[in-house]
């Protein structure tokens, strides 16, 4: 099994790498205590093309593979994880469903701009009563004339009062005694469509998260995305894509954190010498080193399946996603425990990493989730 990657991808590491460390990490702390949406920073990824990084060139896209995507979050998350969530939602949940269900007039219309970086994207599936749960959707969109008319509320919408496009799943009516849900591209700008409320944050703070209300919102029935009833399959479809996207951003928190805690090991000494000389944190940094490179293989691997077109790929991701977060939050407790109490201080690094990597195992399906996914994948060999 070859696992170099190939020139294209280095190239795409490097030069991310680069971006990341100059523009987006020097401002990373201050845009966390203001809660400031990073404008300038994803302006400057546009014009990478890493909006659309997975989507071809034909539509605006830099058309990266799945392993390029990969390295490119983690890249942008050991920056700052707040910047790579939003490049990451815009990707994977909010392109994605349109390049793969979308028409080929949704795809010039929505798609283009939104791989360009003109557009940012937004996903609606959770509600307040409907997270984990989404088959409990409330939300409705009744057929009237040529339009339909959606009225609900959805939360925890990354990117919210920020984005232009938004992928809305909604109740469309009833098939067999269960919910018939289906996926619309609902725009900005639509009479109706408002925040109602923004949420302050433990963690990734620069990403602004929302609860948007529906209240008689119409949009044309050309903007279903998909076919009537096919939501949830447009939805779980652009998830794996997601799942790829939070283990590698999991992987770059946790590299940010472990990189940070072998510095400070080698310049605090204790007992007369660099704690780092002390048995306690060199198996500490062992076991970092060695789960954080584990994680960025099953993700690596879990991107090249699905490059490769893979019949698991779902499974494949959520075991990267599961790995890859529980990880984070593993590693940044163990960097926050080698800086002692310095590291509960804001004045050191290692406090925000913490707190950033602990939404990981929550979005994109919590890890009970991905528990759930992967068994039922492992139950049908």
């Amino acid at each position: 099994m070859d696992l170099r990657l190939n020139e294209e991808q280095e190239m795409v590491r490097n030069s991310i790498r680069e971006f990341a460390e100059n523009e987006i990490a020097p401002l990373a702390r201050e845009y966390d205590e203001e809660e400031k949406f990073p404008h300038k920073q994803l302006e400057g990824l546009a014009e990478m093309g890493l909006l659309g990084m997975i989507i071809p060139e034909e539509y605006g896209g830099a058309g990266f593979d799945s392993v390029s995507y990969s390295l490119a979050l983690e890249e942008i998350a050991h920056a700052d994880a707040s910047v790579a969530v939003i490049v990451g939602v815009t990707n994977s949940v909010c392109c994605y469903p349109i390049l793969g269900f979308g028409t080929e007039k949704q795809k010039q219309e929505f798609l283009v701009p939104l791989a360009k970086g003109e557009k940012l994207g937004a996903f609606c599936l959770s509600e307040p009563h409907a997270g984990s749960d989404a088959t409990n959707l409330k939300t409705t969109a009744r057929a009237d004339g040529e339009d339909f008319v959606i009225n609900g509320t959805k939360s925890w919408v990354t990117n919210g009062g920020e984005s232009e496009i938004h992928i809305v799943m909604a109740v469309t009516g009833e098939n067999a005694g269960k919910k018939e849900v289906t996926a619309f591209i609902v725009e900005d700008d639509r009479e109706g469509l408002s925040v109602s409320s923004v949420e302050h944050k433990l963690g990734q703070r620069a990403s602004k998260t929302t609860e948007l209300s529906f209240v008689d919102v119409r949009v044309p029935k050309e903007n279903m995305l998909g076919g009537l009833g096919e939501g949830m399959k447009v939805a779980f479809n652009s998830l794996d894509n997601g799942r790829i996207g939070i283990g590698s951003l999991a992987v770059g928190i946790a590299r940010a954190a472990y990189e940070e805690a072998l510095a400070y090991s080698k310049d605090r000494v204790a007992f007369g010498k660099p704690i780092s000389e002390h048995q306690a944190i060199k198996f500490k940094l062992a076991d970092m080193a060695t789960e954080i490179e584990a994680a960025r293989l099953l993700t690596l691997k879990a991107a090249a399946a699905k490059d490769a077109g893979g019949k698991k790929t779902g499974v494949q991701a959520s075991m990267a996603k599961l790995y890859a977060s529980e990880m984070a939050n593993r590693v940044c407790a163990e960097a926050i425990q080698i800086h002692g109490g310095n590291g509960y201080s804001r004045h050191y690094n290692v406090e925000k990493y913490y707190r950033d990597a602990r939404i990981t195992t929550i979005y994109e399906g919590t890890s009970e989730i991905q528990k759930i996914v992967i068994s039922r994948g492992v139950l049908k060999d």
